[in-house]
Order: C-alpha cells, then sequence, then structure tokens
C-alpha cells in the first residue's frame, strides 16, 4: 500500500511549484522573447523570408 505522507509530500511540492510559477510577473509578458540566450549571449535574428 502506498504510503499517504510520500503522495501528500509529492502533491505538496507539485502545488507548490504550480503556485510559484503563477505569481511571476514575467508569465503574462508578450514581448517576443528573449534576446540573449542562457550564456548571456545575443541571439542571431534571421529574417523569416529568407528561408
Amino acid at each position: 500500500m502506498v504510503d499517504t505522507f510520500s503522495l501528500l509530500l509529492t502533491h505538496g511540492l507539485i502545488l507548490l511549484a504550480c503556485w510559484r510559477l503563477l505569481g511571476r510577473n514575467d508569465l503574462d509578458d508578450e514581448s517576443g522573447g528573449e534576446t540573449r540566450d542562457l550564456l548571456g549571449r545575443p541571439r542571431e535574428t534571421r529574417d523569416r523570408h529568407d528561408a
């Protein structure tokens, strides 16, 4: 039988993560994306018509 504590703990952590994600200011930001990659380098921009 599955332990009740493990179910409450995992579901509580998932609920906490969702609560923190919903509280972020950039959640509803539609500015068009980041201009830098994860390492802080400027992203290369390509025109969509050149493809």
